[in-house]
């Protein structure tokens, strides 16, 4: 009897004769090309396109990399791969630390970079399907302000991670 009750609780209609209340499949992340270790950039190209003298590399993981000069406040380096996320998250939150998000390319592929008000951090991220990496230099608290615009030195290195990507 207590199978009989179970089958006829399996029973009765099926999923296709119900369409109220159904959901969209879930949407499957296309993953995007993969970008290396460190964005495929060695130590010494983050030394010399970042053009912040002596940085070393804090750590490295599988999905980033971070490089920093000696020192409370010094300038850094990060590189960051994210899959499978939105990149306009990203936008909103370097806007809503008061970084003007402008719209790039960078070599065939769309993203942002935006500039901190001192000139002194930059954020730089490229889409890539459904995933995106970013670059970010950070000058420090005490940088002299002579070296120039920080994204131009992100966009060279988003360059060489493009041109390497696998």
């Amino acid at each position: 009897m207590s199978l009989a009750l179970l089958l006829s609780a399996c029973g009765g209609k099926s999923d296709s004769d119900n369409t109220t209340g159904l959901r969209p499949p879930p949407k499957v992340a296309t993953l995007g090309p993969f970008v290396g270790e460190c964005g495929h950039l060695t130590d010494d190209e983050v030394r010399d396109l970042g053009g912040l003298g002596n940085v070393s590399q804090v750590f490295k993981n599988a999905v980033g990399c971070n490089w920093k000069a000696s020192g409370l406040g010094s300038a850094s380096v990060t590189f960051a791969s994210y899959r499978g996320s939105p990149i306009d998250r990203e936008k909103a939150w370097v806007a809503s630390v008061g970084r003007n998000p402008q719209t790039i390319d960078v070599g065939g592929k769309k993203g942002f970079q935006a500039l901190d008000p001192a000139g002194a951090v930059c954020d730089l991220a490229v889409q890539l399907d459904d995933d995106f990496f970013e670059w970010s230099i950070s000058y420090g608290l005490f940088s002299s302000g002579n070296l120039g615009n920080p994204c131009d030195r992100t966009h060279k290195m988003a360059e060489l991670t493009v041109q390497r990507l696998g």
